[in-house]
């Protein structure tokens, strides 16, 4: 404008971009800006005339338009406008055509000579602008035009030296010329160029025309951006409308703001809301990809082609009645014949099979993906995924930085309202699926050659035929669990019944079931119950008699065929790597690393779904005695590994008893059922029939037996639970080695006998009845600590028994001597006796046979017998000693009882 309107102004400007950059574009709006009459016949050019102080437009600007390849070297064709009259002569070179445009038959008059012999015209193109100033002078495709011509002047335009000659002149001329502005094309890709000889134009034509020219791009990429726009959509002038616009916009910018680590850090900016609300409702990353990969290609024309595209792509989406808030990568409709061929016509290589097998085709991975899983398909997020990725990486795939970062992926298919997690989700899915899709780090592109990810797909399909390795696999790992919890032991997926010990010493156990034994919840004839079912009842070919030692443990049969489909992933990447490391494969560093990274995801997988699938604990019960056998199924949940979670939930369910209260042995299995017609039952039986019958206490071990013995027995109310005996005595019918309310060492054998504790009382009672010392009037003298010589106690006479002398009397209590006088009766009888502590029973012993079963064999005889304890401890007694005392004592019912500090 300036130049035109003969103010400051560049005089030769050079339109340089790639292919399809805009050139045209920019000679169009040259080009109707000359035409038009009025400021207000140019919208949105406001901003400009006021940058500039233009008031008004240049008049009657005089256009020449020249493109080379509708022009022929051999014999101008030229344009020639409808509405002109003039005779046109027969024009032979480019500078005879510019001067007929501008001047017509006066103007071509000027130049007639140079155009006649194809010789440059010289100064006479100053006197030709000056004489026709305004003068605007479009060319393109001038290398198109030069490079066909030949050395020599054989052709009516002139040699190929003449050409550029004629180029340096025309640039000095509209230099010198007044208001008089000249704009060349110059192409930058060489699918323009064409060729040594387009390029030695090219080259030529730029010296020519470099010293006096000012290098000019058409268009940035948010003016392609507007151009587009504006070209696709109406004019929005409903106000309406815009608040809808900042509505939309505004909720992406929450979305990118509340959830910054999930996109590119300039999405929070203001910046980028900028670049929004000028792109919409193109989504500015769409403009990203076409500007900034997309125009990479020789072949894409950086403006038309964005035109061509992105005008296809809105016409299936308005066909389809899209829904969508923005027009985004994630939505290039790829499964549309039009927009597929438009994305494919730039490339070098076969994209369709890609297309078809992993982005957009009928029968794709991505949208069999979404279809067979609701969280994915609500959102046809794994198309949304592959439609991005396919986007960014396909015109880039020989780059040396090539795909797009797992961020930008997530820029291209997120909108407000959805989970972004969920299109993480389906880009996980897509990586371990997909036979295009590749990965390195966070980087993800497609590409025209299959991944390593068919090879192991191949594997794993073949491993999953089979299913023996698969299940080898699956029991390898839980034999490598070593934590056992509480089970005695854990026996995993055994062959047959018969390799299942019928041992009731080994304690409860755990059996993992195989694979194939699979569970349904409330079947009773699915796998597992059939296998567990015979488990239970058969060891091998014969009975099995311990019922009660078996808990089972299986895989939920909904789930058990996603975990065999991993580990045959897994083991497909392991054989991969095994078969590189043996050189039969040639894996590249790349597809190494990714194999790796794909092995140590799918073991950490199968690890996952291996805990998540066996859930089941299946408990054989017996509510009822008479009864049959119910099964009781429990699903386990937590993180930890199934055996661990087994054992806590069947400690939990009281159906694994790892500690047992010795009142509760008595009540649940000893009154209940083992012992109601016998005094006695040997602890080797009893464990025999908790182990044997399901509706006793499982209790773990025989530890657990033991500790519950030992507790009951030693405790101060063993009356409540039983007494413990090492033996019976059938002959005299006495318990040998009676205990209670003392320490014993029991264990699981015959001789080791449990007694009901009003049995156990009576033989105390007797017992205590021969052992308690009885104060007579003789007295018995036995030393403190023990009896001499280990003899029974003996009986010395201390007082008279009549009134004479003790040594005169007779057997028949009469004296010697004259006189005869009878001797008193005797009524009653007094005695004390000293024992030795740590001789109680004998000494009692002795007492009671020799002095107390005299005395209560005599008719009407009363006997009162009192124990006196006194104890004299000088270091002072504990006082956890005196409180077991005092409680021992309320118990045996002492009368009184105390303690004194001296």
């Amino acid at each position: 404008l300036l130049r035109l309107s003969g103010q400051s102004g560049d005089p030769v400007i050079e339109l340089q971009t790639n292919f399809g950059g805009g050139k045209t574009h920019a000679m169009l709006a040259l080009f109707h800006l000359c035409q038009a009459l009025q400021i207000s016949d140019l919208p949105g050019m406001e901003a400009l005339f006021q940058t500039t102080g233009i008031n008004h437009l240049p008049q009657n600007v005089n256009v020449a338009v020249l493109v080379g390849n509708k022009l022929q070297p051999s014999g101008i064709v030229p344009y020639k406008p409808e509405h002109s009259s003039q005779k046109r002569p027969m024009i032979r070179t480019l500078w005879g055509e510019l001067a007929w445009q501008l001047g017509g038959a006066k103007g071509y008059e000027l130049v007639r000579r140079a155009d006649e012999t194809s010789t440059n015209p010289g100064d006479t193109l100053t006197q030709l602008f000056n004489h026709y100033a305004p003068c605007l002078i479009l060319i393109d495709e001038w290398v198109s035009y030069a490079r066909q011509l030949h050395e020599n002047s054989d052709l009516a335009g002139g040699s190929f030296d003449t050409q550029f000659t004629f180029a340096q002149t025309l640039s000095e001329s509209a230099k010198n010329a007044k208001n008089t502005l000249l704009v060349v094309s110059i192409p930058s890709s060489d699918i323009e160029i064409g060729g040594d000889r387009g390029k030695e134009a090219l080259d030529r034509l730029k010296n020519a025309i470099g010293r006096v020219e000012s290098p000019w791009r058409p268009a940035s990429a948010e003016e392609s951006f507007e151009i587009v726009r504006r070209r696709l959509f109406q004019p929005n002038t409903d106000p309406s409308l815009f608040v809808q616009r900042d509505g939309v916009i505004k909720a992406f910018m929450e979305l990118y703001r509340t959830q910054s680590q999930e996109f590119p850090s300039e999405c929070k900016e203001a910046d980028y809301e900028r670049r929004m609300k000028a792109a919409y409702p193109i989504h500015p990353e769409l403009f990203d990809r076409l500007y900034t990969d997309w125009s990479t290609l020789d072949k894409f024309q950086r403006t038309r082609g964005v035109l061509r595209l992105m005008a296809k792509v809105i016409h299936s989406l308005w066909e389809r009645n899209d829904q969508s808030l923005m027009i985004m990568p994630a939505h290039i409709a790829m499964d549309d014949q039009q927009v597929q061929s438009e994305l494919t016509r730039y490339l070098e290589d076969n994209w369709l099979p890609v297309i078809d097998k992993d982005v957009d085709g009928a029968n794709s991975l991505p949208l069999n993906l979404d279809r067979n899983n609701p969280n994915l398909g609500r959102y046809s997020a794994c198309r949304r995924v592959t439609r991005t990725v396919y986007m960014g990486s396909a015109p880039t795939l020989r780059a040396a930085n090539r795909g797009l970062e797992d961020r930008r992926v997530k820029l291209g298919c997120v909108q407000p309202g959805e989970s972004v997690a969920t299109f993480s989700d389906a880009l996980r899915r897509l990586t371990d699926q997909a036979t295009y899709l590749y990965i390195d780090g966070n980087r993800y592109w497609v590409s025209t050659q299959p991944n390593v990810n068919r090879t192991a797909q191949e594997r794993a399909d073949q491993f999953l035929s089979d299913r023996y390795p698969v299940w080898e696999e699956i029991i390898k790992r839980l034999k490598t669990d070593k934590n056992r919890g509480e089970f005695s032991a854990v026996h995993v997926a055994p062959e047959s019944t018969a390799d299942i010990p019928d041992d009731p010493s080994l304690g409860v156990r755990l059996v993992v079931l195989h694979p194939q034994q699979s569970h349904t919840r409330l079947r009773d004839d699915d796998p597992a119950r059939r296998w567990i079912d015979d488990a239970l009842n058969h060891r091998g070919g014969g009975p099995r008699y311990f019922k009660n030692t078996l808990l089972f443990l299986a895989a939920d049969q909904s789930k058990i065929d996603n975990l065999e489909r991993n580990v045959a992933q897994y083991l497909a990447w392991e054989s991969v790597l095994a078969d590189d490391k043996k050189q039969t494969l040639n894996l590249d560093n790349f597809q190494r690393s990714q194999a790796e990274a794909k092995r140590n995801s799918t073991t950490n997988d199968v690890g996952t779904i291996l805990y998540d699938t066996y859930q089941w604990l299946l408990i054989p019960t017996q509510p009822d005695a008479q009864g049959g056998i119910e099964w009781k199924e429990i699903r386990l949940q937590g993180q930890d590994s199934p055996i661990l979670r087994a054992s806590r939930k069947a400690i939990y369910e009281s159906e694994l008893l790892d500690t047992y209260a010795a009142p509760i042995l008595r009540l649940e299995a000893l009154d209940k059922f083992l012992w109601r017609d016998t005094n006695h039952i040997d602890l080797k039986r009893l464990w025999e029939y908790l182990t044997q019958y399901l509706y006793l206490p499982r209790l773990k071990n025989q530890s657990v037996l033991l500790e519950a013995v030992r507790d009951g027995v030693t405790s101060t109310v063993w009356a409540d639970n039983f007494a413990y005996a090492e033996g019976f005595d059938d002959v005299k019918g006495k318990y040998l080695g009676l205990r209670a309310a003392t320490g014993i060492s029991p264990s699981v054998s015959p001789q080791s006998l449990l007694v009901k504790p009003d049995v156990a009382q009576q033989q105390f009672a007797t017992e205590a009845a021969q052992a308690i010392t009885i104060n007579t009037v003789g007295t018995i003298t036995v030393p403190v600590g023990g009896t001499t010589g280990g003899s029974t106690p003996s009986v010395r006479a201390s007082g008279d028994l009549s009134h004479g002398s003790g040594d005169n009397a007779t057997k028949d209590g009469k004296q010697d001597g004259a006189g005869g006088t009878q001797a008193p009766i005797l009524r009653r009888f007094y005695g004390n006796v000293d024992i030795d502590a740590m001789r109680i029973n004998r000494d009692a012993s002795a007492i009671a046979n020799e002095v107390i079963q005299h005395l209560t064999a005599l008719n009407g005889a009363t006997v009162k017998i009192t124990v006196e304890i006194e104890a004299e401890i000088p270091e002072g007694i504990p006082n956890d000693v005196a409180r077991t005392v005092m409680e021992n004592c309320r118990t045996l019912k002492f009368i009184h009882q105390s303690f004194e500090q001296s």
